[in-house]
């Protein structure tokens, strides 16, 4: 059978990696993202070993979603993993600070966003059938909150709460749901939540191993090529040099 993965955020880190990952394994792509061009360099990268489609493709809006999933080409239509990657952190301030048109971008693009493309694809999944997944990706921040993870923390607890009930809603379907959550990664994920402040990148994935992109496109296509009864609900990742801190505790000086 024909394996179709559609991905979105696929013009950069775990979706470009994830991508790549399925084409290994002899998958046909439907791949989405904002920036056109990196869609056509990874197609032209890709379109030699498998079937390649590729949108530009904004998840906050949901007509733009609907009309996309509508036009798949003939062999693109039988959907067997959804990867819902796209989303965004902006902001890392503290929540005084910030502005709320940031607040209303990571919303937009993390959770209505994820609902657009996952309503909207549901459907191909349902006549898949067993074995069909949704991957989403969320984050630890939806687990474990800290200092400046205000709506971003916020949003990815709904992926893990989104994804629970989505189970509980599609157990007799064969559709398959897990939540991955990964803890620091090395992407452009700090890029674009400091605006392109290469600095505070540097410092913050600096003498230390995070996670890379692969890694996670690794976990990825583990849980979606697993036997048809097997469903993992949640996997968290950290590297391991990242773990818990203590409390925080507000004292006079």
């Amino acid at each position: 059978m024909n394996k179709v993965v559609f991905i979105t955020g696929a013009t950069s880190g775990f979706g470009r990696a994830t991508a790549r990952r399925f084409a290994e394994d002899g998958w046909s792509l439907v791949l989405s993202g904002r920036r056109l061009e990196r869609l056509e360099e990874l197609q032209q990268e890709l379109q030699g070993k498998v079937p390649v489609h590729i949108a530009a493709l904004d998840v906050r809006d949901a007509a733009a979603v609907q009309r996309m999933v509508a036009e798949l080409p003939e062999g693109f239509r039988q959907v067997r993993a959804l990867i819902n990657n796209a989303g965004l952190a902006l902001a890392p301030e503290p929540a005084q600070k910030v502005a709320l048109q940031d607040w209303h971008t990571m919303i937009d693009t993390n959770i209505t966003g994820l609902v657009n493309v996952t309503h909207a694809v549901l459907p191909a999944l349902l006549e898949t059938g067993k074995g069909a997944s949704i991957v989403n990706i969320g984050s630890v921040a939806g687990e474990w909150p800290y200092p400046g993870g205000h709506v971003y923390g916020a949003s990815k607890a709904f992926v893990k709460q989104f994804s629970f009930n989505l189970r509980c809603d599609l157990i007799a379907t064969g559709v398959r749901v897990t939540d991955i959550a990964p803890g620091m990664a090395e992407t452009e994920f700090t890029l674009v939540r400091t605006k392109g402040n290469q600095a505070a990148s540097d410092a913050l994935y600096g003498s230390t191993t995070p996670l890379t992109a692969e890694d996670i496109a690794e976990q990825i296509f583990y849980v979606a090529s697993l036997p048809d009864h097997i469903n993992i609900n949640r996997l968290e990742i950290m590297p391991s040099r990242q773990a818990w801190s203590p409390f925080a505790i507000d004292r006079d000086q």
